[in-house]
């Protein structure tokens, strides 16, 4: 008894002392790969071989800057606009055609940016429909005869960028809207408020979390976007990236770069987050009553169904419509060998980048939750950085470390066996998958989090008192609980891997294709029939992303 007691006051010391338990070790491994690239990207910004930073201030970096803001400004503008405007019409008011528009503002998401900017120069430009119509119904001969927008624009880009990720905004707010109870629009109506005015003082600002957090998804995917600028020759910060590293061979000045878009990135965070500090709204009933629709009839009817109509056409029914025409003047593309080769390697990067994240964060999320120890559980939300932050950034942070731990590998193996392997991790798609992986976390990881979370604790409480261990556990009683959230996790994370663009362009070998390369290389070479087969198969698989969200967010 005497040795129990004094030993006793220690105990609680011991808590703080860390223990290293397989699970632990396994969570901190998992976040230190997830983290690798930024932490990259901050040690090659502030030890470059060659500073060029004074040079870029007084170069091209205030245009890469300048461009970026313009963009992120002006999508962030009208896509909030179109995304809170449609959910607000859609959740509000009955007119014609409602239920099929309620789902059909979705589509948009299917289709990636830079697929919609092929089709829409296609569309507008010089040789194409709109402006071959006009010269043959007026008679002009030429350019000079008429005046015509300039497709290729800044102004351009942020139309093709808002149209088709407005559906972020417009899913988040139009789920903020119908958690709202009918009983505050009732009262501003009643006190003489009209449809705008109760939009606008009652509707907007009780949704304003939701929009921030649209808005500044928005922001976000522009500043990683590179197909749309690159297409339309508007030079960015993710452009500036590529130019300064593949053309300048300067990768510290890269670094530099893309220090300066994790800048505005985490800016664009804590907007959001301060914008609704303040806000507080609570529900004061259980059983409230929800928002009683408005039957619309007559032209007023009409003008909403062709309003929300607008941003489906644009954003899906043009894209796909081009792309299906260019797809079906030449369909022995669909046989080209290239084609082939491109859709395997998308299946395979894709498929085991999704496998690959999903079980990291599996193996993460339940490790946080077994052992309960501070550092994992304090690295769980800083994982999903790599989400925010856009994939050029990323591959440059991740191609340089494995860059060099694949040439001492090389040099290690050369050493004891006297033959070159080559470099195993950079010379083949393994860099490719980890970018992927990387970028893609947060959102196997919120799933898994999410799901584990639904489970009640006492199932895993007995099965442990029945003697499974902390893996069985997991296998026996967590994985098929949620084996649903994990497909859905599966399917997700694959279709945004299909999408991946710049991370893509960065880290792939020479002669390796994906669909999203692919349609990237033959649209900037004006070969649009080429591309169509690919686009068309890069939209499919958007379509299943959109499906899943349908799914989840059926009212």
């Amino acid at each position: 008894m005497t040795n129990q007691n004094a030993q006793s006051p220690a105990a609680p010391r011991s808590r703080f002392r860390w223990r290293p338990d397989p699970w632990s070790a396994t969570a901190l491994v998992i976040a230190a790969l997830v983290l690798l690239p930024l932490i990259s990207v901050f040690w090659l910004a502030l030890h470059p071989s060659e500073n060029i930073w004074p040079h870029l201030m007084a170069t091209t970096l205030p245009r890469y800057l300048g461009n970026s803001l313009f963009l992120m400004i002006g999508t962030g503008l009208l896509a909030g606009s179109i995304g809170a405007g449609a959910a607000w019409v859609v959740v509000m008011y009955r007119f014609p055609g409602v239920r099929w528009l309620e789902w059909l503002l979705l589509l948009p998401l299917a289709i990636p940016a830079y697929v919609g900017a092929y089709a829409l120069v296609d569309f507008l430009d010089y040789a194409g429909p709109v402006q071959t119509s006009l010269r043959a119904m007026m008679g002009w001969t030429s350019a000079a005869d008429y005046f015509f927008p300039r497709v290729r624009s800044r102004e351009a880009a942020v139309l093709v960028l808002a149209a088709s990720l407005y559906p972020y905004v417009y899913l988040l707010t139009r789920a903020g809207l119908r958690e709202l109870s009918g009983a505050s629009f009732d009262v501003a109506r009643a006190l003489g408020a009209g449809p705008f005015a109760r939009f606008w003082r009652v509707g907007l600002p009780l949704t304003r979390p939701a929009v921030a957090a649209g808005v500044a998804i928005v922001m976000m995917e522009t500043v990683n976007d590179f197909g749309v600028v690159d297409y339309f020759a508007v030079q960015t910060l993710t452009t500036g990236i590529f130019t300064v590293w593949l053309e300048a061979r300067n990768t510290g000045g890269a670094a530099q770069i893309a220090l300066v878009i994790l800048a505005l990135v985490l800016g664009l965070v804590m907007i959001e987050r301060l914008s609704r500090r303040r806000s507080r709204f609570h529900q004061m009933s259980r059983q409230q009553r929800g928002v009683v629709p408005t039957e619309l009839t007559g032209w007023r009817g009409w003008a909403a169904t062709v309003a929300c109509a607008l941003p489906f056409a644009f954003g899906f029914v043009l894209p796909v419509g081009v792309i299906l025409s260019h797809a079906v003047e030449k369909p022995d593309r669909w046989v080209d060998p290239g084609l082939l080769r491109a859709f395997w390697h998308t299946v395979a990067t894709g498929g085991l980048a999704a496998l690959l994240t999903v079980g990291a964060a599996l193996i993460l999320v339940y490790g946080v939750r077994l052992t309960g120890r501070a550092l994992p559980r304090a690295l769980l939300p800083v994982t999903t950085i790599g989400y925010a932050a856009p994939g050029a950034v990323l591959g440059l942070g991740l191609l340089i470390p494995l860059a060099a731990f694949d040439n001492r590998l090389a040099d290690v193996w050369t050493a004891i066996s006297g033959t070159d392997p080559g470099l195993l991790l950079t010379g083949g798609a393994t860099a490719i998958v980890l970018a992927y992986s990387v970028r893609f976390f947060a959102i196997a990881q919120g799933a898994t989090d999410a799901a584990m979370g639904r489970v009640s604790p006492n199932l895993p409480m007995a099965a442990r008192a029945l003697g499974r261990s902390a893996g069985g556990t997991l296998t026996s009683v967590y994985v098929p609980l949620i084996r649903g959230s994990v497909g859905t996790a599966l399917l997700l994370v694959f279709v945004d891997c299909v999408k991946e663009l710049p991370a893509t362009l960065l880290l792939r070998p020479f002669n390796y294709n994906t669909l999203a390369t692919r349609v990237h290389e033959q649209a900037s070479l004006e070969r649009l029939g080429d591309a169509a087969p690919a686009a068309l198969l890069v939209m499919a698989v958007g379509l299943v992303a959109v499906a899943i969200l349908a799914r989840a967010n059926r009212a």
